[in-house]
């Protein structure tokens, strides 16, 4: 009789737990879907900005735009560099272009077998665990632009674009 009486209570505590009640979720679906239409009426009326601008308003922003600087661009040539990386050989496939001032192109041509061993001696000094680091890239564009610039002379050129630089 004591087992009948235990199976009795726990099936009352199965039946004890009560559905919980949707509403919660129901309000929250109708709030962001007024929410949601609110800020598209209130973007594509213009009130927030968003809306379509006219043809005319187009044409004046075209027209306030400055023209760009004129610019000049010399190619690099490819470099490949041998490195070790735990024993392993790896090798650095690096090509590049330098912006330079316009009307200076022959003077940057002309001194660019320096360039090239100003680039070739920088890079085979760098590990491979430098490079691997994800802000490598920004710091060591930046050493090689300022060896390029000292190379060049001030004034000559502006940047040190890369174009490919892998490790393989």
């Amino acid at each position: 009789m004591a087992e009948e009486d235990g199976e009795a209570e726990a099936g009352e505590d199965a039946e004890a737990p009560r559905k919980k009640s949707k509403l919660p979720l129901i309000l929250g679906v109708v709030l962001m879907l007024g929410g949601g239409g609110g800020a598209f009426f209130a973007t594509f009326s213009g009130m927030l900005g968003g809306g379509e601008s006219s043809g005319e308003e187009g044409a004046e922003n075209m027209a306030e735009a400055e023209p760009l600087e004129p610019v000049s661009f010399v190619p690099i040539d490819p470099i490949i560099i041998a490195m070790r990386s735990g024993g392993q050989a790896a090798h650095l496939r690096f090509r590049a272009e330098l912006e330079v001032q316009p009307g200076m192109e022959a003077e940057v041509e002309m001194v660019m077998p320096r360039i090239l061993d100003v680039l070739n001696t920088y890079l085979r000094a760098i590990e491979v665990s430098e490079i691997e680091r994800p802000s490598a890239l920004m710091s060591l564009r930046a050493q090689m632009l300022r060896r390029i610039q000292i190379v060049t002379g001030e004034g000559r050129v502006k940047d040190l674009l890369v174009t490919e630089f892998v490790v393989n």
